[in-house]
């Protein structure tokens, strides 16, 4: 018996229901596949069924603005998939007659698409003979072949794909590439793979040599480095200030309150405060009262913001040098705009104090 054999007889019985399963139209298919990059399963599931709700279509996503999919992406993290998603929309409706091409060549001309994922698109939705290499695809077949050389290195991406390659079976790669996934998520696990019921253990070198723990081999991730960053809430006859962050930066397109991370030159969080409104802008400030201290890990860093109450000096009005928009929200408004996860915290923040002071005065 093959690999392929042992692992679709497995997943026949042990496949996952997901919803995009159960239809798998293209657009479905695709959608979840950019969902399911660097984000597990039962995180993006809520998000799939909302986002299927709101844009049914690639008509509906291409006819919906940019604001509307980061905020219906919000909380998902990894911003620049939604993006490329709103893009590759009207590169499908205008190109493509509102159909994903059911070619390998041409999914992987479009945003956000990537030889996995057109690998994925390509056999599940069409059922075309296409590997697929994710996380949990490189780690079991890291394992079975015994392969030894670090992940993300050439040599090896060269030779797992050779490898999904080579035991895809004809006709069945749609769910061959799914169980695969199954599989690496249930049993052979990135910690104590379950070896004991694992259908493939007689084709697994590294169960026979011992070496599950010690495979795939990952080169030692650099020290992560933290940064102090400030925030300023700054109101003006009872509305704050936010900023939307340009598009092609961090969290591109998404709101935020202004303000940066410390520099060596900076005398104090406050005095980092008043320099990045000067920078950011061209106006100077007065920080006053702590507002609140929050932290945040990003892919590559990680974050301790604090927040300050703040005022305008001498009535001057916030000019946008670095941002693509500011404007002036009433607190309740906060709700509709597109947020990262800590300035979400802060708006959160602001809306219930602005319910409460309502509350009390009535």
């Amino acid at each position: 018996m093959r690999i392929a054999d042992a692992l679709l007889s497995w997943y026949k019985i042990n496949a996952r229901v997901l919803p995009w399963r159960s239809d798998p139209q293209p657009y479905k298919v695709w959608i979840s596949e950019i969902m399911l990059q660097q984000t597990q399963v039962d995180t993006v599931i809520p998000y799939y069924e909302r986002w299927m709700v709101r844009f049914p279509d690639v008509w509906a996503l291409c006819a919906a603005s940019e604001q509307d999919v980061l905020a219906a992406w919000e909380g998902l993290g990894y911003y620049s998939r939604a993006r490329n998603l709103h893009k590759a929309a009207q590169i499908i409706c205008t190109q493509w007659g509102g159909e994903l091409p059911a070619d390998l060549s041409a999914l992987l001309h479009l945003p956000g698409i990537g030889r996995y994922t057109a690998g994925a698109i390509a056999s599940i939705a069409f059922g075309l003979d296409a590997p697929a290499l994710d996380g949990n695809i490189r780690r079991v077949y890291a394992r079975l072949f015994n392969i030894k050389l670090p992940l993300g290195a050439k040599e090896t991406e060269q030779a797992l794909w050779s490898i999904a390659e080579t035991e895809l079976p004809k006709g069945q790669a749609g769910d061959y590439n799914q169980a695969l996934m199954d599989f690496g998520s249930e049993v052979c696990t990135v910690k104590q793979p379950a070896c004991q019921r694992c259908p493939l253990a007689e084709f697994c070198l590294a169960n026979h040599l011992g070496l599950q723990s010690q495979l795939p081999v990952r080169n030692a991730k650099p020290k992560v480095p933290h940064h102090l960053v400030t925030a300023a809430i700054i109101k003006q006859d009872e509305r704050v200030l936010i900023c939307k962050r340009p598009s092609g930066s961090l969290l591109g397109g998404l709101w935020e309150f202004p303000g940066g991370k410390m520099q060596e030159s900076d005398a104090d969080l406050a005095d980092c405060l008043r320099r990045e409104i000067m920078e950011e802008l061209r106006v100077s400030i007065t920080v006053g009262d702590p507002f609140g201290v929050y932290k945040h890990a990003y892919t590559h860093f990680k974050i301790t913001l604090h927040a300050f109450y703040s005022s305008l000096d001498d009535h001057n009005q916030p000019t946008a040098l670095q941002h693509s928009q500011i404007l002036w929200v009433t607190t309740p408004q906060l709700a509709d705009f597109p947020m990262g996860k800590v300035d979400r915290q802060i708006a959160s923040r602001l809306m219930e104090m602005d319910n409460e002071r309502r509350n009390t005065s009535n």
